[in-house]
């Protein structure tokens, strides 16, 4: 029998996908955005999602699962962001799930194990303060916790530089004890970026940037070599010579900062398009995009969206733990 998974911050399920993917079964979800609910739901179409606030979720709605997950925003905590943390309301949110928690004890429904995903700067935000208040509340829940920063392209075989905690606490102490990060081990990255980004396409013309764009001067001074990812940051280009996308931000289809460049080999300069970013999160081919969506949502989509290879392969080892 699957595994059940409940998820909240469910955005457009790249957790689901990557425990699915594992062997899991996503049963429920709940997600605040309703044009991420969109998306989730014309790709998770056997998952129920609740579009509400978390915070009018109660421990009663959720059903009986083994696993529940959770991205919560990470903006407080990211470089990207103002670093706020427990002060900035989206960073109480990692409370809200633990009530949900509670809630669902009471019911008889304690999850056997809890996932956690967020930007690698939780660890060390305010002098780590803030990391271990998440443990020991955790711990104080009668879980057995374990952490570790995972980067997308050791990891998951995706060529993005993204790096990310993974907290998981495990219910039983067996599981614990069975769960090892050496079977994650890093991956050679075999999936590399020409394979997602194709410098032969100009794809349409709306994502061009041409003389018609303020910042195309500059854009046209930086951008000089094919098969390099740029990183436009409103007064600056940057080139990344690593061979992979530098990570990518929710803001970036907005005319923000990070948003990635590429020199096609008809030396038309243009941006990723909606597609690319989601394979570079490692969303399958298939993965289906509203066409009632615009560019910019999808964009903000995969920005904070999760690398669902990492996921996958985290989750497997979670499963094995779990069945021993």
């Amino acid at each position: 029998m699957k595994r059940k998974i409940a998820s909240l911050f469910a955005g457009i399920g790249g957790i689901d996908l990557g425990f699915e993917q594992a062997g899991a079964q996503s049963i429920w979800a709940n997600e605040i955005d309703k044009y991420c609910a969109v998306t989730f739901n014309v790709n998770h179409p056997k998952t129920k999602l609740v579009v509400d606030d978390i915070c009018n979720i109660k421990g009663k709605d959720v059903p009986k699962v083994d696993i529940i997950t959770g991205g919560f925003p990470c903006q407080p905590f990211s470089i990207a962001g103002y670093r706020k943390g427990f002060e900035d309301d989206r960073g109480n949110m990692f409370f809200q799930i633990m009530r949900i928690i509670k809630e669902m004890e009471e019911n008889n429904n304690k999850p056997r194990v809890v996932f956690l995903e967020n930007v690698k700067n939780l660890k060390t935000h305010d002098k780590g303060n803030t990391f271990k208040v998440i443990k020991e509340t955790l711990e104080d829940n009668g879980y057995y916790v374990t952490e570790k920063v995972l980067n997308t392209c050791e990891y998951g075989n995706i060529p993005q530089n993204r790096e990310r905690i993974f907290i998981i606490g495990f219910l039983k102490k067996e599981d614990f004890d069975r769960f090892s990060w050496d079977n994650i081990p890093k991956i050679k990255l075999n999936n590399k970026i020409e394979k997602v980004v194709n410098w032969d396409l100009d794809e349409d013309i709306k994502y061009h940037y041409g003389p018609e764009k303020k910042c195309y001067e500059l854009l046209k001074n930086s951008i000089k070599e094919k098969n390099t990812i740029y990183q436009y940051r409103r007064v600056y280009v940057r080139a990344n010579k690593t061979g992979v996308c530098p990570t990518l931000t929710a803001n970036m289809g907005t005319g923000g900062h990070n948003v990635p460049l590429i020199l096609t080999n008809n030396n038309v300069i243009r941006k990723l398009t909606p597609r690319e970013c989601l394979l570079l999160q490692g969303f399958p081919k298939d993965f289906i995009i509203p066409e009632e969506l615009c560019d910019s949502r999808i964009y903000k989509q995969a920005g904070n969206a999760v690398s669902v290879g990492v996921i996958e392969r985290v989750a497997k080892e979670i499963l094995n733990a779990m069945e021993g």
